[in-house]
């Protein structure tokens, strides 16, 4: 590994990280030598082969992890890989609590991302589940049948944006909070924005945008 391959911007978060710092730097250690393309997205360091995300590194409160793009298409020979919530469908983790652990799982990380690899260079894609099979939430279907308007514009949302919206009025388990959830996003789905756009238009993911003045993707 060269430091020439290093991005400013992936030493800038590490030099601010205040926990798992030693474990980032050593998942980085080795990525970069499975001669990945260090880059920063999504406010973390991810690696990329010829511009597709391979592996991205993050932490939580209990855990840090590598986390696989289109992890559900390794084997998983070791039975490592950990699907983080029952809506992802492509990404996995594998999780570590302390840095001696990646080190003895080096060279096991290192074949698993030589496979994400591997799969790229295939042209493998994950078969994503259809919207049509997500069950839109009761609350949500009452308030098409009040407003058809709502529906059409429901409808022209992109399929990303409508399976967020299905996913998030459906997590809560009280109708009344499902309820709440779809009457306060209405005008958001009227003027066509995500769950994540801001009231202004703009993606919080585009830079021009802060998202201090956002509803809440």
């Amino acid at each position: 590994m060269t430091n020439s391959r290093m991005n400013p911007k992936v030493d800038e978060f590490l030099s601010k990280a205040k926990k798992w710092k030693e474990e980032y730097e050593k998942l980085r250690n080795i990525v970069l030598d499975c001669e990945l393309t260090e880059e920063f997205k999504w406010m973390h360091p991810c690696y990329t082969f010829e511009k597709k995300n391979i592996v991205l590194i993050h932490g939580f409160k209990e855990y840090c992890a590598l986390l696989f793009h289109k992890g559900t298409l390794l084997q998983d020979a070791h039975g490592i890989l950990i699907q983080q919530t029952e809506n992802v469908q492509a990404a996995r983790q594998i999780r570590f609590t302390n840095v001696q652990e990646i080190v003895e799982m080096e060279t096991i990380l290192k074949a698993y991302i030589y496979e994400a690899i591997e799969v790229e260079k295939a042209g493998l894609d994950v078969n994503f589940k259809k919207n049509e099979e997500y069950i839109i939430p009761e609350e949500l279907q009452n308030k098409f049948d009040e407003i058809p308007t709502l529906k059409t514009a429901f409808k022209s949302l992109t399929p990303g944006r409508q399976r967020a919206y299905i996913l998030y009025f459906s997590g809560p388990k009280q109708s009344k909070t499902r309820e709440s959830r779809v009457e306060k996003y209405m005008q958001q789905i009227l003027g066509g924005k995500g769950l994540k756009d801001c009231t202004c238009g703009l993606s919080q993911k585009q830079p021009s945008c802060d998202g201090s003045h956002k509803n809440i993707r």
